[in-house]
C-alpha cells in the first residue's frame, strides 16, 4: 500500500501503481469526469500515469492552469494529427499550449496553408476527437526514438532529439499520429468537444532568423461548446479594443519602418497621455523620498559585461557600436540598472543616507525578433518607470512594502482592480541561468515571501521566472476580458551589489553591502499605455484623457462664444477643443462619439444668450443645460 498526501494535509491509503484517476474516482464520479492532470510531488503528470509510491497529490480541472495547459497541448497534438492526415508528408516542430489554446509549428512542404483550410482542419479535428483515442505515453531510449524520425523523415524531430538525454525519452501516441513529448496528455481525445483553429503566423525554426520559416497554427480548444462561444465573442470584442486599431484611430501613436520596427513614435494625443502619467508617478515618487536622475542611453561594454546584462541579454541586444578607438564598445543599454549602481558608487556613501531612493523614466532598448513584436506591448526600444532603492537588511522589509503600496495605488488608480501578485522564483535545477550565490538567493526570496505575507497579498508561486540577478514580484493584472497581463514589477537583488562591490559605511564605521531592489510600478510605459487601451477601450480615466471635452458650435456664428466657452474651461485645466468645422451638429456629434471625448458642449443662440452650454456624454446622451460655472463645478467633482 502506497500513502497518498492531498492538498489539504488529508492522506488515505492507496494500493500500489494506482492512478491519480483512480484516486479522483474514489473522491467521486463528477471529479473524475473533469479531472485532466494531477501534480504528483510537485510535477504534473498524466492522470493515467500509475504512482509508485507514497506521494503529494493534486487534482487540476480544466478550471485550474495545469488542467488547461494540458486540455491545449493534448488539442496540439490533436490538431497535428488532423494536419498530417490531411496533408501526408507534414513535418512537426513544437506544438506547445500558450496562455489562451495552443499552437503547432509545421512544415508543410510546398503546400501553402491558408485560412481556407481551417474548417477542413476544424472538421478532422472533430472526426478523430469522437474517436476517443487514448494518449498513450512510451518510454523510449535515444537510439529507439532517432530510428523512428529517420525513417519518417522529420528533420525537426530529429533536432530536437539531438539536445536530449538517452533515459529521459518519452513518445506520446493517439490514433494514427506519434510525437516526441514530455507530457503530460488528458486521457483521451473524447473530452475535446469544442475547436476552432484561429489562425497563422510564420515562425523562424527554434526562433533563428537563419533558419527556415514554418507555418505557426494557431488554435483553442474547449470541453463545451459554450466556452468556445463565449470564448470567440470575446476575440470580437478584444478586436474592437485592439489597441493598435484604436491607437491609429485616436491619433496616440505610430510606426515607421523609415524610424525602423518595433520603435514606437508618439503623437500629441499619446504624449499628453503618457506625459501626464509620468507626472502622476513623479508626484507619488517625490512624495515617498524618491531622487530623480537622468542616466545615458549608452554604456560601455564593460558595464553591461559588471552587471552581467552582457552574459544574458547579449544575444538580445542591439549589436555594439564602435567608436574610432580601437577595441572600444558601446551598447544601446539593456536596462537602466547599471547605471544608477554607478550614481551610488560615485561617491563615499553612509549608513545615515541609506535608503538611496533612484529614479528614472529612462528609456532601454532590447533586439526583439521582428515576428515577436505586436504594437505596443513588444517592441525594441521602451522605457520604464524605473528605480532603484539602495537600503540596509533591516530596512529591506519595509521599503519593500512600501513599494507594494504604490504599486497596488498605481493599478487601482487606473482600474486594475483584479491582479494577483506571483512571486517569481529560480529554478532550482537551473542555477547556471542565474548570478550569485545561493546563500544570496535564499535571503533574496524569503525577504521576498514575509514582505507578502505581512502585506496580506493573495500570492502564486512560480519557478523558474525570477530575473537572472534575483527573485522578483510581478504583479499579473486581469483586464476588462478577462486577460492577464504582466504589469508592474518589484525585485530584490543581493548580486548586483555584489558585482559592483558597492559599500557603505556602517554604524560601526565597517564597510557592508547595501541591498538593492529593482521596482517599475507600470513596467514599461509602452506597454502599460497598451494594455490600458485595450482594458478601457480607448476610454481612459477622465484626468488622464487628452482631450476631455469639445465645444460644438451649431453653426459658425458662434464660434467666438465657443472660444469664450474655452478660454473659461482651460483657466481650471479642463482640456479640449472646438471642432469649428462647417458640418451640422448631429455630425459633429458623431464623429466626436466615435474620437471617445467625455464630454460634448453644444452651443448656439439660447447658450449664448444664457452663457451656458448644453452638455452631452459621450455614450450616454443628453445631460442637461448648464452655466459655464455649474459645468466646471461638476467636471471637477469628477476627477
Amino acid at each position: 500500500m502506497i500513502t497518498i498526501t492531498f492538498p489539504d494535509g488529508a492522506q488515505k491509503e492507496f494500493k500500489e501503481g494506482i492512478t491519480s484517476l483512480e484516486v479522483a474516482e474514489s473522491i467521486s464520479e463528477g471529479l473524475a469526469r473533469n479531472v485532466m492532470a494531477a501534480s504528483v510531488n510537485g510535477e504534473v503528470w498524466d492522470i493515467t500515469r500509475p504512482i509508485p509510491g507514497d506521494a503529494q497529490i493534486k487534482l487540476h480541472t480544466f478550471r485550474d492552469p495545469e488542467g488547461k495547459a494540458t486540455f491545449w497541448h493534448s488539442s496540439a497534438h490533436l490538431m497535428a494529427e488532423a494536419i498530417e492526415a490531411l496533408f501526408p508528408g507534414t513535418k512537426f516542430g513544437i506544438g506547445p499550449p500558450i496562455d489562451n489554446g495552443f499552437y503547432y509549428d509545421i512544415d508543410t512542404g510546398d503546400k501553402v496553408l491558408s485560412s481556407d483550410d481551417f474548417k477542413e482542419i476544424e472538421n478532422k479535428m472533430q472526426e478523430l476527437a469522437r474517436q476517443k483515442n487514448n494518449y498513450i505515453r512510451q518510454e523510449v531510449s535515444k537510439a529507439d526514438a532517432i530510428e523512428y524520425f529517420t525513417e519518417k523523415g522529420d528533420e525537426y524531430k530529429l533536432e530536437l532529439l539531438e539536445d536530449l538525454e538517452d533515459g529521459s525519452i518519452t513518445l506520446y501516441e493517439q490514433g494514427g499520429f506519434t510525437d516526441l513529448c514530455r507530457g503530460p496528455h488528458i486521457p483521451n481525445t473524447g473530452a475535446i468537444r469544442a475547436i476552432k483553429v484561429l489562425s497563422l503566423a510564420g515562425a523562424y525554426w527554434r526562433g533563428d532568423e537563419s533558419r527556415k520559416q514554418l507555418t505557426r497554427v494557431y488554435g483553442i480548444t474547449f470541453p463545451k461548446q459554450k466556452e468556445l462561444t463565449a470564448y470567440l465573442e470575446m476575440l470580437e470584442e478584444a478586436k474592437k479594443r485592439d489597441h493598435r486599431k484604436l491607437g491609429a484611430e485616436l491619433g496616440l501613436f505610430m510606426f515607421s519602418e523609415r524610424v525602423g520596427s518595433g520603435l514606437p513614435i508618439w503623437l500629441p494625443k499619446g504624449t499628453a497621455v503618457r506625459t501626464r502619467l509620468e507626472e502622476f508617478m513623479k508626484h507619488e515618487q517625490l512624495k515617498r523620498g524618491y531622487t530623480p536622475v537622468i542616466t545615458p542611453h549608452i554604456g560601455k561594454k564593460e558595464l553591461y559585461v559588471t552587471s552581467g546584462h552582457y552574459e544574458k541579454y547579449g544575444k538580445d541586444s542591439f549589436r555594439p557600436i564602435h567608436t574610432p578607438k580601437e577595441g572600444e564598445e558601446f551598447l544601446l543599454k539593456p536596462m537602466n540598472c547599471p547605471h544608477h549602481c554607478e550614481i551610488f558608487d560615485h561617491r563615499p556613501r553612509s549608513y545615515k543616507e541609506l535608503p538611496i531612493r533612484i529614479a528614472e523614466f529612462g528609456t532601454v532598448y532590447r533586439y526583439e525578433q521582428s515576428g515577436e513584436l505586436h504594437g505596443l506591448t513588444r517592441v525594441r526600444g521602451f522605457t520604464q518607470d524605473d528605480a532603484h532603492i539602495f537600503c540596509t537588511t533591516d530596512q529591506l522589509k519595509d521599503e519593500f512594502l512600501d513599494v507594494v503600496d504604490l504599486t497596488m495605488h498605481v493599478l487601482q488608480k487606473l482600474g486594475f482592480e483584479d491582479f494577483t501578485a506571483q512571486i517569481s522564483l529560480r529554478d532550482p535545477e537551473n542555477k547556471e541561468k542565474y548570478i550569485g550565490t545561493d546563500e544570496n538567493w535564499d535571503r533574496a526570496e524569503q525577504a521576498i515571501i514575509e514582505a507578502t505575507r505581512e502585506a496580506g497579498l493573495e500570492t502564486v508561486t512560480e519557478l523558474g521566472e525570477a530575473a537572472f540577478y534575483g527573485p522578483k514580484l510581478d504583479f499579473m493584472v486581469k483586464d476588462a476580458l478577462g486577460r492577464s497581463w504582466q504589469l508592474g514589477t518589484i525585485q530584490v537583488d543581493y548580486n548586483l551589489p555584489d558585482r559592483f562591490e558597492l559599500e557603505y559605511i556602517g554604524a560601526d564605521n565597517k564597510p557592508h553591502r547595501p541591498v538593492m531592489i529593482h521596482r517599475a510600478p507600470f513596467g514599461s510605459m509602452e506597454r502599460f499605455i497598451g494594455v490600458l487601451i485595450e482594458h478601457c477601450a480607448g476610454k481612459f480615466p477622465l484626468w488622464l484623457t487628452p482631450e476631455q471635452y469639445a465645444v460644438l458650435p451649431v453653426s459658425d456664428q458662434y464660434l467666438s462664444y465657443a472660444e469664450e466657452v474655452k478660454q473659461s474651461l482651460s483657466m481650471h485645466d479642463i482640456r479640449g477643443y472646438i471642432d469649428d468645422r462647417t458640418e451640422s451638429v448631429g455630425r459633429k456629434i458623431r464623429d466626436t462619439e466615435l474620437k471617445k471625448v467625455p464630454y460634448m458642449l453644444i452651443v448656439g443662440e439660447q447658450e449664448s444668450t444664457e452663457k451656458s452650454v448644453s452638455v452631452r456624454k459621450q455614450g450616454e446622451g443628453d445631460i442637461g443645460t448648464m452655466t459655464i460655472d455649474d459645468f466646471t463645478g461638476y467636471f471637477k467633482n469628477l476627477l
